[in-house]
């Protein structure tokens, strides 16, 4: 994928920039897509401070166009059914400053799910300049982390990425087996 997103870089010239924010909205709007593999793609392509700005700008703004697009679809399902967390179920009973909070709070997990923070703040009653200014904040210290560990793996021989890719595939099989022993299957 890595290689596409370059390669589509590198075909829109001084609009790649333009193109990279619009992937980072549309992976946001999605909710579900890992939105590393953008972020190493623009340190790839732009360098690690210009990548990493690049990729904040993106996903800023695509919080705040996936926020806006969960608030009015959400107009039209009668039970939305909530996130399975304590906190993204606090955030969708907040309002105001708390909600403000806990979404700074949420943002702050480099890797947790934009998608979720999104629906949960959707389903809060926090105004867009609210969420916005939160997002925008939370997201400084996340992007940083992110950033700097995709530097990091990308700087890998090939060795140090398969031990990742080996041990990230155990902690996710380790996941899977915690979770089906608790649901008793």
């Amino acid at each position: 994928m890595d290689e596409l997103v370059l390669y589509w870089f590198s075909l829109s010239g001084s609009f790649s920039i333009m193109v990279s924010i619009i992937l980072n909205i549309v992976i946001s709007i999605f909710g579900v897509i890992p939105s590393f593999f953008l972020t190493a793609s623009n340190i790839t392509f732009y360098g690690f401070e210009k990548g990493i700005f690049i990729s904040y700008i993106g996903e800023c703004l695509g919080a705040c166009i996936s926020f806006l697009l969960y608030r009015k679809g959400i107009q039209y399902v009668k039970h939305p059914a909530p996130p399975n967390s304590k906190y993204l179920n606090k955030l969708m009973r907040s309002k105001g400053k708390e909600a403000a909070i806990l979404i700074v709070s949420l943002r702050l997990f480099p890797f947790m799910p934009s998608g979720l923070i999104n629906l949960g703040a959707a389903l809060s009653k926090i105004n867009l300049l609210h969420f916005t200014l939160a997002s925008a904040i939370g997201k400084i210290p996340a992007m940083l982390i992110e950033g700097y560990s995709v530097y990091e793996v990308l700087s890998w021989e090939a060795e140090g990425k398969v031990a990742l890719f080996i041990v990230s595939l155990l902690i996710l099989v380790i996941n899977w087996l915690i979770k089906r022993k608790r649901s008793g299957g």
